[in-house]
């Protein structure tokens, strides 16, 4: 089926585009199990998920939501324009007229997210020539010279800053003598947050060490930079996330991480080589 150029730029924007609210409301549509209009259990068929897939996915509380997660986080054809041309499939129109104009608005932010910095009118200097926002953005940055590269991007909230500190001694001032970046420390002020972060993912770290906590999951910001790294590297084939918990939680462990090795710092009989564990895994190519 032919689609205008509108639909078709959907199909290259990925679905972490979607936010908590259209996720949410997609759910209220789609989770209600119904004898006329296709619900959940026909968009996962259409989405490439296995019959026992779908069995286990009905012990959820929220089967919508689990499997617009693991979609995206196992296809790399998981995008905002796919999800549209499912819901066309199974002539759910009704979702598509409530939700369409939410679904332009959250791609329309995501863009802006993702996008590049403006361009700036150029300063009229005939001695210093101007650098990119990217040339300079952490603090051990040369403009004249390559990026400051990282072997790891460490996603965390403010509250488990504490542990972040105690990974900084373990894993740069020991034998390990990695290098992390943790933005606090190592980015600089005044930049465009949601730009700098992509760009440090995307290619100035190999590998992205994911905090996991109760706080965790009430951060924008790691929603973000998790759901980014996850997009550029759909089904970990190369390992790239590793997911940490060291402390307890009430609340349950989001999903989209779920099929990731967990590196798991709350057992008591497994802390000795919890380090090491995790300096071989940030060490790998």
């Amino acid at each position: 089926m032919a689609c205008s150029d509108a639909e078709c730029d959907l199909e290259t924007v990925p679905l972490i585009a979607l936010n908590v609210t259209v996720r949410k409301k997609l759910a209220l549509y789609l989770n209600p199990r119904n004898t006329v209009a296709a619900d959940w259990m026909a968009v996962a068929e259409e989405m490439g998920f296995t019959y026992l897939e779908i069995v286990n996915y009905k012990t959820t509380k929220n089967p919508t939501d689990a499997i617009l997660d693991n979609w995206q986080a196992r296809n790399k054809d998981a995008t905002v324009g796919k999800l549209l041309s499912i819901l066309m499939k199974l002539e759910r129109n009704d979702v598509l007229e409530d939700l369409r104009p939410q679904i332009d608005e959250n791609v329309r932010r995501y863009r802006e997210k993702a996008a590049e910095p403006p361009v700036q009118v150029p300063v009229v200097d005939s001695c210093v020539q101007p650098t990119s926002e990217k040339s300079g953005i952490t603090l051990r940055d040369n403009p004249e010279g390559a990026p400051e590269l990282f072997d790891a991007f460490i996603c965390y909230c403010q509250s488990d800053f504490n542990f972040v500190y105690e990974m900084i001694h373990q894993l740069e001032q020991t034998e390990h003598r990695l290098k992390l970046c943790v933005f606090d420390r190592d980015v600089l002020p005044g930049s465009c947050v949601w730009t700098i972060t992509s760009e440090l993912i995307e290619k100035r770290c190999r590998k992205m060490v994911v905090v996991i906590s109760d706080e965790y999951l009430d951060s924008d910001a790691c929603d973000f930079q998790t759901k980014f790294a996850l997009s550029l590297n759909p089904g970990a084939q190369q390992r790239r996330l590793i997911p940490v918990v060291y402390k307890s939680m009430k609340r349950t462990f989001p999903s989209i991480l779920r099929y990731l090795t967990l590196c798991d710092y709350t057992r008591p009989c497994t802390q000795t080589w919890f380090w090491v564990r995790l300096a071989k895994a940030l060490s790998l190519p």
